[in-house]
């Protein structure tokens, strides 16, 4: 699924116009994206997941076309972890 195909669910399943479901979910994604920015970022959605960020630490890697060492950059890294329901929904296997 494509941006535009989950505006299109959007729209279908809370009955609002394409307009209205394409500007709830830039909202969306602008407000994780800022909240993720900042010092303690960290959105938890309960029973679908959590979005934080993770640091990498700087490592030593290898240039695969001259098989070189070369230094890679400690960076940040945007990160989801799935919450119990969503995990259960797409493992197929039911809560007793």
């Amino acid at each position: 699924m494509n941006k535009s195909e989950l505006i299109d669910a959007i729209s279908k399943d809370a009955s609002i116009t394409k307009v209205a479901a394409k500007a709830a979910l830039e909202s969306f994604i602008s407000n994780v994206t800022a909240t993720l920015k900042t010092k303690d970022g960290k959105v938890s959605l309960v029973g679908f997941g959590t979005f934080s960020v993770s640091e990498r630490a700087a490592r030593q890697g290898i240039n695969p076309a001259t098989k070189k060492p070369i230094k890679i950059a400690a960076k940040k890294v945007a990160k989801f972890k799935a919450g119990a329901d969503l995990a259960t929904a797409v493992s197929g296997v039911k809560k007793k």
